[in-house]
């Protein structure tokens, strides 16, 4: 007795997922906003940042201004450690506003005349780009202040009024190399971001598919010569078929409005109203 072969099980591909997994989904989903409290302690440590360079600036006017025992290099770097403070802070403004539009939520803002230029296509990898510089910023700020220090360097160390060492040749040199190797980073990041906007396929130098355009020479080409020529005609392969031409009219004239100001296509004249 020959048994009955057991017909293949047919799954279909267009069935969507089930509740369990459309419920872990969203789960999962909804955990990005986990990272909010951390933006939330950013803002307070930008308030602090704030009160710091309120303070900076009170010590700054009263040694310089009121008691007048600051010199002109004591100067510069009171002013220098308030431009490092300020460019902590625009590193927070941008980690804050760029991380949570990037991986918690869309901060919607389009229109406002407040919106940052860098808002509006702010990625993950230009995100990157942008603190890198920053960090080399503000690096490069700490290496001025090191710089106008070591000025009065005696046998490679800088000592202070108690006989602290506060810099030495070993330590520049390396804060020196540290700078160096965040701008090779930066570097790499950009040339990172460069590369993955090349496509995919076809090579780093392939050229991306022109959109097919339209202007008012062509429209009018077409109207006149509804037929026109196979390669005039024929449109790229993968590109959008145009609606087809309307006919003429039987007086072999067509209107075509045009912005004020715009160049008019050969052979064609303004008529006005009642000619």
């Amino acid at each position: 007795m020959k048994s009955t072969p057991t017909p293949p099980i047919e799954r279909g591909i267009e069935r969507g997922p089930g509740p369990a997994s459309r419920t872990l989904a969203a789960f999962i989903f909804a955990s990005r906003w986990l990272q909010a409290p951390l933006y939330l302690g950013l803002i307070v440590a930008q308030a602090v940042y704030v009160v710091l360079f309120c303070v900076e600036l009170w010590h700054l006017i009263e040694h310089s201004v009121i008691a007048g025992n600051f010199s002109e290099t004591d100067v510069m770097l009171s002013v220098l450690a308030l431009i490092d403070i300020v460019m902590i802070a625009n590193l927070l403004i941008m980690v804050i506003i760029g991380g949570y539009e990037t991986f918690v939520s869309k901060i919607r803002v389009e229109g406002h005349h407040d919106e940052p230029d860098w808002l509006s296509h702010v990625n993950a990898n230009l995100l990157k780009v942008k603190l890198a510089i920053s960090i080399i910023s503000i690096s490069s700020i700490h290496l001025l202040k090191t710089f106008i220090e070591v000025g009065r360097m005696n046998d490679g160390l800088v000592t202070d009024a108690s006989g602290k060492v506060i810099y030495s040749y070993d330590g520049v040199f390396w804060e020196v190399m540290i700078h160096l190797a965040f701008i090779v980073s930066a570097l790499a990041l950009a040339w990172i971001d460069r590369m993955s906007k090349h496509e995919p396929h076809g090579g780093a130098h392939a050229a991306a598919p022109r959109p097919q355009e339209f202007s008012v020479g062509a429209l009018e080409a077409q109207l006149r010569h509804p037929g026109g020529t196979a390669e005039a005609t024929a449109p790229a392969a993968g590109a959008a078929q145009p609606a087809a031409a309307p006919s003429p009219p039987a007086g072999g004239f067509i209107t075509v409005q045009l912005p004020a100001g715009a160049v008019l296509p050969e052979g064609a004249r303004i008529v006005r109203e009642g000619e």
